[in-house]
C-alpha cells in the first residue's frame, strides 16, 4: 500500500511534465502583421493608380510642360496641337516619357493613400461605431494625402524632370519658326531643346544628377512644402466631395458604374480646380535646378515663385496647364475606380464597395 501510494504522485507529476513539454513544443499560431482586408486595399489601390496614370500619360506630361515652359515664346499652346507636336517630335515614346517613374511613384502613393484613409476612417469612427461626417472625411483625406506624398516625393520630382528633359521650348526672345524643325539644321534651329546626356534620361541617372549637382539628397525634396499644402486639401476635398455627390447621383438602386464614375470625375474636377495653384508651384520648384536660362526663371522658394508669377502673369499664371489636367480627370478616375473595384473583388472574393 505504501509503495502504490508513493508511486501515484510520481506518475501524476510525470504526466504534468509531459503535458508541459508538449505545450512548449507545439507550434504557436502566427498572427499576420497585416490583415487580408488591409492588404487588399493596398494592392488594389496600387494597381488602380498605375492603370489610371498610364491611360492619361500624354495629358499628364503636357500639363507639366505647360506649367513650366517660359512665358515668352510659348510653343505648347492648345491641347490637341500640343499632343500632335509631341507625337511628331518624339512619337509614342514622347507620350509615355516619364510614365515609368510615374507608375513607380503612383503605385506606393495610391496604395498608401487608400490604406491610410481606410485606417484613419476606422480610427476616427472607432471601428464604425460613430458616424463619419464631412469634417472627419476632410481631415482623414488630408492626412492620407500628406502621408502618401511624403512617402513618394523624390520619385515625383524625378518624374517631373524626365517629363520636360526632352521637350523642346523656345528660348526667351527666340523667333517662332514657321517651318518644320526637322527640316532645319540643329545648329540653326529656333527651337531650344533641353538636351541631356542619354544616361540622365533614366530614373536612376536623373536621380544621381539631382543629388550630385543640386545639394545632395535634400534636393530630392525641393517643393515638398508647396506639394503638401496642395495635396492635403486636394485629397480631403476629393473624398468629401465624392461622398456628397454620391448621395445625390447614386441613390439606393441607382448605383451603376457610370454614375459612380461621374461622381469621381466631378469630385476630382472640383478639388483639382480649387487646389491647382499649389500644383503649379510644386512643378516650378521641382525644376528650379534645371537650365534656368531656357526655362526663363529661377525662384528662391515657393512664396517667391507665387509672388513673381502673380506679378508678371496675374492669377491666370497660377492656372497654366489646368485645361489638359481637367481633361484627364474623367478617364483617370474612370480607370482608377474600375480597376480598384475589380482587383479588390478578386482579392477578397466578395463584391467590392469603393472604400471612400
Amino acid at each position: 500500500m505504501t509503495t502504490a501510494h508513493s508511486t501515484q504522485p510520481a506518475a501524476s507529476s510525470s504526466s504534468t511534465v509531459t503535458a508541459t513539454m508538449e505545450q512548449a513544443v507545439k507550434p504557436k499560431t502566427i498572427e499576420p502583421l497585416i490583415s487580408p482586408q488591409v492588404s487588399s486595399y493596398f494592392i488594389a489601390g496600387g494597381v488602380a493608380g498605375a492603370a489610371s496614370r498610364t491611360v492619361v500619360s500624354p495629358l499628364e506630361r503636357l500639363k507639366i510642360i505647360q506649367q513650366v515652359q517660359p512665358r515668352t515664346g510659348q510653343q505648347y499652346k492648345g491641347v490637341w496641337r500640343s499632343l500632335v507636336r509631341m507625337w511628331n517630335e518624339e512619337g509614342f515614346r514622347g507620350f509615355m516619357r516619364g510614365n515609368g517613374i510615374n507608375c513607380i511613384r503612383i503605385i506606393p502613393y495610391s496604395a498608401v493613400q487608400f490604406t491610410t484613409y481606410e485606417q484613419l476612417k476606422k480610427w476616427f469612427t472607432r471601428g464604425g461605431r460613430r458616424e463619419l461626417d464631412t469634417p472627419t472625411r476632410l481631415v482623414s483625406g488630408a492626412l492620407a494625402g500628406i502621408t502618401s506624398v511624403c512617402t513618394t516625393y523624390p520619385l515625383d520630382l524625378v518624374r517631373s524632370r524626365l517629363s520636360i528633359a526632352t521637350a523642346s521650348m523656345l528660348s526667351p526672345g527666340a523667333p517662332v519658326s514657321t517651318t518644320s524643325s526637322s527640316a532645319q539644321p540643329a545648329s540653326s534651329s529656333a527651337h531650344h531643346r533641353l538636351t541631356r546626356p542619354r544616361s540622365e534620361l533614366t530614373t536612376w541617372g536623373m536621380t544621381l544628377k539631382v543629388v550630385r549637382e543640386e545639394g545632395g539628397v535634400r534636393a530630392l525634396y525641393r517643393g515638398l512644402v508647396a506639394t503638401a499644402m496642395g495635396v492635403a486639401p486636394y485629397v480631403g476635398i476629393n473624398f468629401a466631395a465624392y461622398e456628397a455627390l454620391r448621395g445625390v447621383i447614386t441613390p439606393p438602386g441607382k448605383s451603376s458604374v457610370w454614375r459612380k464614375l461621374s461622381c469621381g470625375a466631378l469630385a476630382g474636377s472640383i478639388s483639382q480646380t480649387l487646389t491647382y495653384p499649389f500644383d503649379v508651384l510644386r512643378r516650378k520648384m521641382q525644376v528650379v535646378g534645371m537650365n534656368s536660362g531656357a526655362l526663363g526663371y529661377k525662384y528662391n522658394g515657393a512664396f517667391d515663385a507665387a509672388r513673381v508669377i502673380i506679378r508678371t502673369e496675374g492669377m491666370r499664371g497660377m492656372y497654366r496647364g489646368l485645361w489638359p489636367n481637367l481633361l484627364k480627370v474623367a478617364p483617370s478616375i474612370a480607370t482608377s475606380f474600375f480597376t480598384y473595384e475589380l482587383v479588390k473583388e478578386f482579392l477578397l472574393g466578395t463584391p467590392a464597395v469603393i472604400a471612400v
